[in-house]
């Protein structure tokens, strides 16, 4: 059985936690900041959990 290569892409966007968890940033904090309301911009910040329906399709990109 071949290995799967990780995919350069999907390496740079997700983290994966101790406990097996896949991370990403919040999308839309690039640009055009000015025009957004503080508020939606201070929601963008941080990271939050894969949905559940894209983690199988995650892991196979990061080769878990």
């Amino acid at each position: 059985m071949p290995k799967n290569k990780t995919h350069s892409g999907a390496s740079k966007r997700f983290r994966v936690t101790g406990t097996g968890k896949i991370l990403r940033e919040k999308a839309g904090k690039r640009h055009n900041l000015e025009k957004k309301p503080s508020k939606v911009t201070r929601r963008m910040t941080g990271t939050v959990e894969v949905a559940k329906a894209d983690v199988p399709r995650a892991k196979k990109m990061l080769g878990l």
